[in-house]
């Protein structure tokens, strides 16, 4: 059997435990695209010829396209950042105001996996303004992903990533594609939501949207989507002309409070080819 890939970045949401469950799911195809890829952990335990990978954070995409061109340069660079030098708090909030200050993309890749790692519960949040505000994280000794940056980048090289609205990554779809959507959940609370975690909401519009999507490119495509989303009276609805769905119980990956890691239900959503 082969052993699971975890992502190199901490992410809300992560789907490193949900992997074989979601792999289960996805049928054969040439070519997996993924409108949110986030830290792509079903792109790393999945099997296909290609890739397209879009997510609406520039800066999540700009560091995955600086690990694809250069890995070695890169992995080297990023390293220096991680010595006990720079896991205190000052060194931290100076990189931080850096990184909101410069348009340097690969400076601003180098900063991105250093805040990641080094950042409060792993969380990406931008102001209104679109400065990086995650607060330090005060951790003993913040892990350097050097084996998930390599295996990322060793599969980077069939994939292609783009930066745009699902709905521009769902035209780029073609006959024999299968497509897995891991939108910003809906929340379970008013509280619990991360929709903004791009500077960029994603309401209950652009989650019916999607189920939209879904159903238009089944209709007119030989292509297969599953969606991802937690377990609501509302998000059954949206989904209710899936072909399949599947209710299982996950632990959340991310939350501000430890007592708030408890088991919510997750529900996978299929859309299958009407052509």
């Amino acid at each position: 059997m082969t052993q699971k890939q975890r992502a190199f970045l901490k992410w809300a949401g992560g789907k490193y435990t949900l992997s074989d469950t979601i792999g289960k799911m996805l049928p054969k195809g040439k070519r997996l695209i993924e409108p949110f890829a986030g830290a792509g952990s079903i792109f790393l335990n999945s099997n296909y010829d290609q890739y397209l990978l879009n997510d609406i954070n520039k800066d999540l995409i700009n560091l995955y396209l600086t690990l694809k061109k250069n890995p070695e340069k890169f992995i080297a660079d990023a390293r220096k950042l991680f010595t006990p030098e720079y896991n205190v708090a000052e060194e931290y909030y100076l990189l931080r105001s850096q990184f909101n200050d410069t348009s340097d993309a690969y400076q601003r890749s180098l900063m991105f996996l250093y805040m990641n790692r080094h950042g409060y519960n792993g969380l990406c949040r931008y102001n209104s303004k679109g400065g990086y505000n995650v607060p330090f994280g005060k951790y003993k000794r913040p892990y350097f992903p050097e084996k998930e940056l390599l295996a990322f980048a060793n599969k980077a090289q069939i994939t292609d990533f783009v930066c745009e609205n699902y709905r521009d990554t769902f035209a780029r779809a073609e006959d024999g594609d299968v497509i897995y959507c891991d939108p910003p959940y809906v929340p379970l609370s008013k509280t619990a939501s991360f929709t903004s975690y791009a500077g960029n909401g994603f309401g209950l519009d652009e989650q019916a949207d999607l189920a939209n999507a879904a159903e238009e490119v089944t209709r007119d495509k030989k292509v297969t989507v599953l969606i991802s989303n937690h377990d609501t009276i509302w998000t059954r609805k949206i989904y209710e002309h899936a072909d399949k769905l599947k209710s299982i119980k996950v632990a959340r990956t991310i939350s501000q409070k430890a007592n708030g890691r408890n088991k919510v239900g997750e529900l996978l959503a299929l859309y299958k080819s009407k052509r």
